[in-house]
């Protein structure tokens, strides 16, 4: 057990700290759409402008020097149209510093694995927690110039990240390198300037508290007039007063439609985007705003009625509903998905599975649902699993990255908490000890299902094995109680087991004798504390 990691304490999860909902602009005419891609198109140029002079000035950034881009673009835009693009400015600088620290340990991890391997003899074996050597001096050579590779590329951004430089496309790598690809992609050369032009538009303003309706530049009437402030050079396109231009559709929101509407009312800030999906031909509006994230409950609380353990797996989600001394109650539960597909396709699936998690955790009437606080991001590395390739692309398509903030999002009002464990041994332990005793001739029950229970029980502070081996050279209950499901605490703990009639091997009758209840609470070979036949009462006992 000295080889073992120390284990991470449960804890129950924040909730979300904002929302976004999003809706279609319908039946716009043409004009709308003409002052819609020109307006885009001019902010869009304005923060690819102020992205570069960011990201030139790098460490040396100050509030000088941010008030003097400021000033530049307001310009030839506005005061607020400026403030929304070097916010967007910074946070797409921040967000690229975090990658580059990413990509560094990433590098870091690689080299490390392939110096390991190559320090060892070609053919070597490994174990589970470190790699062998490799199979042919062939690879073994390969692998050579691959780690001078590496040391390149770790060098060139250590560099780049202490001089403070970061590399940003704006409207995305992966389009931009579609571009040499239109073939395999299936996209002619107009139609990926569409998509490139649309991705690079800006059409985002902040909201402002105390502001009529929230924003100053993008409004949305509670009746769903939109309406926005055009820049200075294209205010001649205005359609209302104080340079505005008022859009021919009328909006709502469908989903938090009522939450949306009282901000609006009561004049507090919400922010808007307005985007264009090029493969659909469709205009859309997407508005967000942050809230006090709801106070977390106690542990003990949330454990009060029970817990849901659920495994996340690469196509279903294994759950599991426990008591609260840890006992599984029911039949497990799988919720199926489909990863395959577009993004927005593998997203809805989940969604789709959590709300029937949700729905279920509802039925049962259980106020906690336990999830494993996964990360796969040094997992999933080639140079850890060699030529394991489907593997790895399992690993990466596992939704473990966005599981927990969508489950603890979607459970936010529904007064479910969602408790996140340590994912350390649960799937082996899981099936160590729970996935045969909970086989039975009507019911197979799979490592999943059995990584399902564990989970759930180290979120409720129980060990994740079933009970304490009798000790081999006594067996006496003087150790104390064989049982670990109940705590000490528990009235009844060290109580009997029920009578059951019926005839028995020994010559004693069941029930009888001096120490009859003794010897049925001892876990001896031929009593009935190892019978399957009876029936567990209310006592907290174990399986």
């Amino acid at each position: 057990m000295g080889g073992l990691r120390s284990l991470a304490k449960p804890f129950v999860a924040t909730g979300p700290s904002g929302v976004a909902v999003r809706t279609r602009l319908k039946h716009l005419p043409l004009q709308d759409e003409k002052v819609l891609g020109l307006v885009g198109a001019h902010l869009g140029s304005l923060a690819s402008k102020d992205l570069k002079a960011r990201c030139a000035d790098g460490l040396e950034h100050s509030a000088d020097t941010w008030a003097v881009r400021k000033r530049e673009l307001t310009a030839v835009s506005s005061s607020r149209w400026a403030g929304s693009i070097t916010k967007a400015t910074h946070d797409q600088w921040a967000l690229a510093r975090r990658c580059q620290s990413a990509h560094i340990q990433g590098l870091e991890a690689g080299i490390a694995t392939i110096a390991h391997r190559l320090s060892l003899p070609v053919g070597e074996r490994g174990s589970k927690k470190t790699p062998g050597g490799y199979r042919s001096r062939q690879e073994w050579h390969a692998k050579t110039r691959r780690l001078h590779v590496l040391e390149d590329r770790l060098a060139a951004e250590q560099g780049d990240r202490e001089a403070g430089i970061v590399h940003v496309v704006r409207g995305g790598k992966r389009l931009a390198r579609t571009r040499h690809h239109l073939d395999t992609a299936q996209l002619t050369e107009y139609r990926w300037r569409q998509q490139w032009d649309a991705e690079r538009w800006f059409l985002a303003a902040d909201g402002e508290s105390g502001k009529r309706y929230g924003n100053e530049t993008i409004r949305v009437s509670p009746q769903g007039e939109v309406s926005i402030r055009l820049p200075a050079p294209l205010a001649d396109l205005a359609n209302a007063k104080h340079g505005r231009y008022v859009l021919a559709a009328r909006v709502s929101f469908p989903h938090r439609g009522q939450e949306w509407a009282d901000r609006v009312e009561a004049n507090r800030a919400v922010a808007y985007r307005i985007h264009y999906d090029v493969t659909r031909g469709r205009w859309y509006l997407t508005a967000s705003w942050h809230y006090a994230p709801t106070q977390t409950i106690p542990l003990q609380a949330a454990l009060a009625e029970g817990v849901i353990g659920v495994d996340t797996n690469a196509d279903h989600l294994a759950a599991w509903r426990l008591d609260v001394h840890g006992n599984p109650i029911g039949t497990p539960r799988r919720f199926f998905y489909d990863l395959s597909g577009t993004a927005q396709h593998r997203d809805a699936q989940v969604r789709h599975a959590l709300t029937r998690l949700l729905n279920w955790a509802k039925t049962c009437g259980v106020t906690a649902i336990a999830v494993e606080d996964l990360d796969f991001g040094a997992e999933k590395t080639r140079e850890k699993h060699g030529r394991k390739k489907r593997f790895r692309q399992l690993l990466s398509g596992m939704p473990t990255g966005k599981l927990r903030a969508r489950l603890t999002s979607m459970a936010d009002h529904t007064g479910i908490a969602i408790i996140a464990v340590d994912p350390a041994y649960t799937s082996r332990w899981g099936a160590q000890h729970w996935q045969r005793p909970l086989t039975s001739k009507n019911r197979t029950t799979t490592r999943h299902d059995a990584a399902a229970v564990a989970i759930g029980r180290r979120a409720q502070g129980h060990p994740i094995r079933r009970r304490t081996a009798p000790p081999h050279d006594d067996r006496s209950d003087r150790r104390g109680h064989r049982t670990v499901q109940a705590r000490p605490e528990v009235p009844g703990r060290e109580g009997t087991r029920p009578r059951i009639p019926g005839p028995r091997t020994r010559c004693v009758p069941p029930g009888c004798g001096a120490n009859a209840g003794d010897q049925n609470a001892q876990h001896r070979s031929g009593r009935s504390a190892e019978h399957a036949s009876w029936q567990q009462d209310s006592l907290p006992l174990s399986l």
